[in-house]
């Protein structure tokens, strides 16, 4: 079942209008830092259970908004000394001499689980910003 929502275009135009694109862009950022903030808190409970020196969970980074695509995008990732970004998607997908790592999969399941509470943040601070 798929649901088709019209109109949408016209609400943004009517919002840029109102308010500015660049007070829009300011709500949208904040709504996506906010939201990011809800993802890396669900993705750092699921590292805790193969947590072994906890590099992994200190090196979880939030980048600052940026166009990508056209799309206004925050990105998740790794950076730190240890560099585990190196490693994680060893973790997430396993390999071919341990195909089914401690957890395995824990990025997935982080997704799926902060997806409802991620929509919820954003709506809440998009509604506090208009």
């Amino acid at each position: 079942m798929s649901v088709n929502i019209t109109g949408l275009e016209q609400l943004i135009n009517e919002l840029e209008q109102r308010l500015g694109k660049q007070a829009m862009q300011r709500i949208s950022d904040e709504a996506l830092k906010e939201g990011a903030k809800v993802f890396v808190k669900e993705l750092k409970s699921q590292f805790e259970s193969f947590k072994d020196t906890g590099a992994s969970i200190d090196e979880i980074t939030i980048s600052e908004p940026m166009w990508d695509s056209g799309v206004r995008t925050i990105k998740v990732h790794w950076r730190g000394p240890k560099d585990r970004y190196r490693i994680i998607h060893l973790n997430e997908f396993g390999t071919v001499q341990n195909p089914n790592p401690r957890g395995k999969g824990a990025i997935a399941k982080a997704l799926r689980n902060a997806e409802r509470t991620y929509r919820q943040t954003v709506k809440e601070v998009i509604e506090r910003g208009i």
